[in-house]
């Protein structure tokens, strides 16, 4: 029987791991039909099925799981061995980040950085799923937004984030403006527990028995609020566009830290790569500039405003 072609395993383990044809061929440069012939040939070779396709991706199949638990640990060696002499590329970095940050924060200021550095040949791969980065060595680095502490990379603090409830100039308009007291009364998006729980502990007024709508995206819930559905507690970073473009209004000038913050983070075979060292001292000024710019209004009253003349929702 004849060696298996190991671009073949390789692209068997690239879509393994992100359950996506599309996002596995574009990490090893290829078509998604090349990746697709590569992984029938394969099945054809051991004789199995190793993919159940379907609308949102590919899965593995029993036989596919025995396959990639047997063959990942070898060729993740074989990538690391090859590691240290692998051609660096310091002109060129490729970044990970959501979608909704890259929008409302990261790609406004971009412009900036490419003026400042013509040479540099920039690659976002924005994904709601978070990339490890250890096993995706395409990636050079990534944006996150969490408690700061993930097994494997380096994290270096960029800003927190604050929030603060938020609707749309319709729909105030339409029921008025609420008090911090009264808020508990209007149609509310998000969930019970979390973030809206400690708004209320803050700043006072009554959590509501039930929300208008739940949203499992942040951008996604930032739109609703801006189209008038209810009021979301709406996270700065993302919804100061929204705001800037009157389409969402802070509705009281209390904000509440976030639980998490933005960080920048990159693995330990990034650490000398130059077009990071550069891209991260300029991420970092701009990181500086909007953190002190937010901080004119996201610091929170010294005790619960009490606002009076809002209605209360018809």
């Amino acid at each position: 029987m004849s060696r298996p072609p190991l671009h073949a395993l390789q692209g068997f383990l690239a879509a393994a791991r992100s359950g996506n044809l599309s996002r596995a061929a574009e990490s090893l440069h290829l078509t998604v039909s090349a990746l697709s012939h590569q992984i029938r040939g394969l099945e054809q070779r051991v004789g199995l099925r190793l993919f159940e396709r379907g609308a949102r991706g590919v899965k593995l199949t029993e036989d596919g799981r025995a396959l990639f638990e047997r063959i990942a640990p070898h060729l993740d060696a074989i990538e690391h061995a090859l590691q240290p002499y692998r051609a660096r590329h310091d002109d060129a970095l490729t970044l990970t980040l959501m979608p909704s940050f890259a929008s409302s924060w990261l790609v406004p200021r971009l412009p900036r950085f490419l003026a400042a550095h013509p040479q540099f040949e920039l690659s976002l791969q924005s994904n709601v799923a978070v990339v490890d980065l250890q096993r995706e060595t395409s990636v050079d680095a990534g944006i996150r937004f969490g408690p700061g502490q993930w097994p494997g990379v380096q994290a270096v603090h960029l800003f927190d984030d604050w929030v603060t409830p938020t609707a749309s100039p319709a729909l105030i308009e339409r029921l008025g403006r609420p008090t911090l007291q009264t808020l508990g009364q209007f149609p509310l998006l998000g969930a019970s527990g979390g973030t809206w729980s400690a708004w209320f502990e803050r700043f006072g007024g009554t959590l509501p028995a039930r929300f208008v709508a739940t949203f499992d995206d942040s951008e996604n819930l930032h739109r609703a609020a801006a189209e008038g559905l209810g009021i979301a507690l709406g996270r700065m970073t993302l919804a100061r566009p929204l705001i800037e473009s009157g389409r969402l209004v802070p509705l009281f000038d209390a904000r509440l830290k976030a639980e998490y913050a933005h960080y920048l983070v990159y693995p330990p075979r990034s650490h000398n790569h130059a077009g990071l060292a550069a891209f991260r001292d300029w991420l970092l000024q701009e990181a500086r500039v909007y953190a002190e710019a937010e901080a004119v209004v996201t610091k929170p009253p010294a005790t619960p405003a009490r606002k009076r003349g809002g209605r209360r929702p018809r």
